[in-house]
Order: structure tokens, then C-alpha cells, then sequence
């Protein structure tokens, strides 16, 4: 487990010169052992699963972006070899009685009190802070445990195509537009595509 100090550099709006001197992510780069960009060598990556956890909250998502940026810039092979994933930690714990379910979001939460937890009894709610709020047991059993935790891969087209191509060069467009230099290119892609954008603190 490598523990990184909050929010990383966003590489998509960063000079090579800012990416060199940034401790967090030559840490990452050691640690992985494979190097970056031109000189990136799948053959050397020290292990089969790359995996971001972070907290399940904006903050968190936002981490998991900024990394996600970083590995689509600087290590694309890696994620179109199917090394990259994103752990999936609850945001709730739901317990009636003797029986605990854990669930991902608010929609997770709202399904499952509706589907599952029918009976009588008193329901109990709790909403995790964060990875560190959760006792050893809950996050081995939620998060580290291969056998029960939730992975999800991160992939990209693979350019083995003319149509995966196209779609290749797309993802790239919406990477640069969505974490690159041009806050205005964010907002176009909010107006068009949030739901709630007039809600929307901008």
C-alpha cells in the first residue's frame, strides 16, 4: 500500500518540469518500477493490479480523477494492458438486527432499504467519513479482501480498429477538455451533460 498526501498534480494542465519535481508522483513512478512516457516498460511493473482506493466522497472521486489523468497521460500502457482498477469502498453501512449490508452510494442505499429491508425492526444508518473512519475488520471485509471487496478495471479503446480509434481520440478529446489548461471547456461539458446544473456551485 503506498499512501499518498491528499490531491496528486494534475498532469493534464502540469509542465514535465512540474511532474519531475512533484514528490507524490515520483513515488508512485518508484514504486511501480515500470517508468513514464517514452521510456515506460510494461515488462518491468512490479505488480499484476494497480489499484486507487480512496475515499468514497467528492474529495475522493477527485483523487481518483487526478490519478486516473496521470495513468491515461503518462503510463497508457498500463491501462490498456488491464493493470489499472478502481477500488469501490462503501459510503453506508445499513444494520437491522444481526445483519450488516454495505452500500456504495445514495441510490445503493435508497434500493437497498426499499428491496431488502422490508421487515420490521429498527434500522440503523451510518455513513463513513472515510477509509480511515472504518474499523480494521469492516475495511479488509469492504475494501482490501480480494474475496469480498468490489474492483472495477479502468480500460480505454485499444486502437485496434478504425472505430476504436476514433473512440481513442475522443477519450484523449474529453480527458484534455475535462482536466486540461481551459476551465471553459468544463463548463461547456457541465452545461451539456450534469443533470442538476443549475445546482451546480461553478
Amino acid at each position: 500500500v503506498l499512501p499518498l498526501r491528499g490531491k496528486i498534480l494534475n498532469v493534464a494542465s502540469a509542465s514535465m518540469d512540474k511532474i519531475q519535481a512533484n514528490q507524490e508522483l515520483n513515488d508512485l513512478i518508484e514504486a511501480l518500477g515500470c517508468g513514464i512516457g517514452d521510456n515506460f516498460m510494461p515488462d518491468d511493473l512490479r505488480y499484476e493490479r494497480v489499484i486507487i482506493m480512496t475515499d468514497a466522497d467528492v474529495d475522493g472521486a477527485h483523487i481518483a480523477s487526478l490519478l486516473m489523468t496521470f495513468f491515461f497521460k503518462e503510463m497508457p500502457q498500463l491501462i490498456e494492458n488491464g493493470n489499472l482498477y478502481l477500488a469501490l469502498p462503501p459510503l453506508y453501512r445499513i444494520t437491522q438486527g444481526a445483519r450488516t449490508v454495505y452500500a456504495r452510494d445514495d441510490a445503493h442505499k435508497d434500493e437497498l432499504l426499499e428491496k431488502e429491508f422490508t421487515g420490521k425492526g429498527k434500522i440503523d444508518i451510518s455513513r463513513f467519513k472515510g477509509l480511515g473512519e472504518m474499523p480494521p475488520k469492516q475495511l479488509k471485509e469492504t475494501t482490501m479482501d480480494p474475496e469480498t471487496r468490489t474492483l472495477l478495471r479502468v480500460t480505454v479503446p485499444l486502437r485496434h480498429s478504425d472505430e476504436e480509434i476514433i473512440e481513442a481520440k475522443a477519450t484523449s478529446k474529453m480527458v484534455d477538455s475535462l482536466m486540461g489548461k481551459k476551465p471553459e471547456l468544463r463548463f461547456n461539458f457541465i452545461q451539456e451533460h450534469a443533470q442538476f446544473v443549475d445546482q451546480i456551485d461553478i
